[in-house]
């Protein structure tokens, strides 16, 4: 099977003394990372620390927005001004654009984090908000969507780059949003598990439904949540199980 895809992984989620994930091994694995900007998790330290260690494994960057949210992970919805979330997004953006400029590298994508996400990927007035924000400080960043979800609707109506990412530690309702994590079975732990159902989502080009449904879509990214236990094993299972199928893991956008 001749095709490539993108691995990423969510990170630099720690805080001051708190750890959170295990961000250096990922890069090891990942070829992109959403690097949190300081609302839902992580610090101007983690930040420049976690973009440096990217640039230096020749990782992708990502910029990860959410709601201002540390104690509950940005996890917990809330309501805003359409020129409040405008505001919110550009503040985050801006910090990782001169974060990553710094470091000697810069921001290739934009992924919202989240509630946020999970609001955007139902409401797709809510998801243009904050990609026309992003647009109009780094016209150029791809854009990564919950695929075949009001985000992919909007992203291409907006005519900006953009990715279709799937999840490798999560389930799916038959819309192709996220199962709830109060539910069980909404996170995946198991890394066997996790990386065959990967590999049938790619070989379908489909996302397949807790129910086992299949919704066609593109698939140019796979995430991997970093702050779970599993990560490391869960990210290491899906790249093996790909490459032994002839999956070639590389960066979006690369040749």
């Amino acid at each position: 099977m001749a095709r490539t895809v993108d691995l990423n992984a969510d990170m630099g989620e720690s805080f001051g003394d708190w750890t959170m994930g295990n961000d250096a091994a990922l890069l090891d694995v990942v070829t992109s990372a959403n690097i949190a900007c300081g609302f839902h998790a992580g610090d101007p330290d983690v930040m420049a620390r976690t973009m440096r260690l990217a640039q230096d494994k020749g990782v992708g960057i990502g910029a990860h927005p959410g709601f201002g949210d540390l104690q509950g992970f940005g996890r917990r919805r809330m309501t805003l001004s359409p020129d409040s979330l405008r505001n919110m997004i550009q503040y985050q953006l801006g910090a990782s654009l001169a974060m990553a400029r710094a470091a000697g590298s810069q921001v290739r994508h934009f992924k919202l984090h989240g509630a946020l996400s999970n609001m955007a990927s139902e409401d797709g007035e809510l998801a243009r908000t904050c990609y026309r924000a992003a647009l109009e400080i780094a016209p150029d960043i791809t854009i990564l969507v919950l695929a075949a979800t009001p985000m992919q609707q909007v992203a291409e109506e907006l005519g900006c780059n953009w990715a279709g990412e799937i999840f490798a530690d999560r389930a799916y309702n038959d819309d192709a949003t996220l199962v709830d994590r109060k539910r069980p079975g909404a996170v995946i732990h198991d890394a066997g598990m996790a990386a065959d159902r990967i590999l049938g989502m790619v070989t379908e080009n489909a996302i397949i439904a807790e129910s086992g449904k299949r919704i066609a879509t593109r698939v140019d990214t796979i995430c991997v949540h970093g702050d779970t236990t599993e990560a490391l094993d869960i990210a290491r299972a899906v790249r093996e199980k790909l490459e032994s199928k002839g999956v070639r893991l590389a960066r979006f956008g690369t040749a």
